[in-house]
C-alpha cells in the first residue's frame, strides 16, 4: 500500500472558517467581537452564537476556500502524495458532516478528483500520513504523539500564533508566499524518506 499520504484539515486551512464565522457572529451579537473569539467561545454566550452560526443551513458547504491552502494541496498531489482531507465536525450540527462532503467535492474535486475524505469526531491523532496540514494546535500536537517522523505543516493565524514543534512548519497563509525554500525541502524529505527513516 502506497502510505505517501498528505492529510489536509479543512476548517482555518483550506475552507475560510474564520471570516464567515466572524461575519455571523457580528450579524447576531450588537457587542463587539472578543479579540480571539476561539478562546471566548469554549463557554457561556460566545459559544451559543457560534452553535446558532454554525447551525444555519448550507453554512459549512458556503465557506470560501482558502487560495494559498488550495495551492499546498495542489503541490502535494502534483508531488505526488495521495490527498487525504480529514476534517472534524461538530455533533451538535450533524449537517456539518455532509455539507464539508459537498464543500470538497465543489472545491477539492476539481483539483485532485481521487481525493479521499475522512469526517471524524473525537480528533485526529488516529490517522496515517507523512504530512499533517492543520492549523489547530491541538489537533497538531495529538497526531504528532503517534507520528514521530511526521512533518506538520499549519498555517500562521492567531489562534496559533505561540505554537512551536520541532517537526512543524508554520507558514504564511498568503496565496504565492506560502512556499518557502524549508517547507519545500522539508515536504521533498517526507515524500522520499524510505520507511523507518527519520523525516
Amino acid at each position: 500500500m502506497d502510505d505517501k499520504i498528505a492529510l489536509f484539515d479543512l476548517d482555518g486551512t483550506l475552507a475560510d472558517y474564520d471570516e464567515a464565522m466572524e461575519r455571523g457572529l457580528m450579524e447576531i451579537s450588537l457587542e463587539p467581537l472578543p479579540e480571539d473569539y476561539h478562546k471566548a467561545s469554549a463557554g457561556g454566550v460566545w459559544r451559543a452564537r457560534v452553535e446558532l452560526v454554525r447551525a444555519r443551513s448550507g453554512w459549512w458547504e458556503g465557506l470560501e476556500s482558502i487560495r494559498a491552502g488550495m495551492e499546498l494541496l495542489e503541490y502535494c498531489a502534483g508531488m505526488g502524495f495521495r490527498v487525504h482531507i480529514l476534517t472534524q465536525a461538530p455533533k451538535e450540527s450533524p449537517a456539518a458532516w455532509g455539507e464539508k462532503v459537498a464543500w470538497c467535492e465543489r472545491h477539492i474535486a476539481p483539483v485532485v478528483p481521487d481525493y479521499t475524505i475522512s469526517v471524524t469526531r473525537g480528533g485526529k491523532g488516529i490517522h496515517y500520513g507523512r504530512v499533517l496540514v492543520d492549523d489547530w494546535p491541538g489537533f497538531m500536537n495529538e497526531w504528532l504523539e503517534n507520528r514521530p517522523r511526521g512533518l506538520g505543516l499549519m498555517p500562521a493565524t492567531k489562534h496559533n500564533v505561540d505554537f512551536s514543534h520541532p517537526q512543524v512548519i508554520r507558514y504564511d497563509p498568503n496565496p504565492g508566499v506560502w512556499n518557502s525554500r524549508e517547507l519545500l525541502e522539508r515536504l521533498y524529505l517526507a515524500f522520499n524518506r524510505a520507511p523507518g527513516e527519520p523525516n
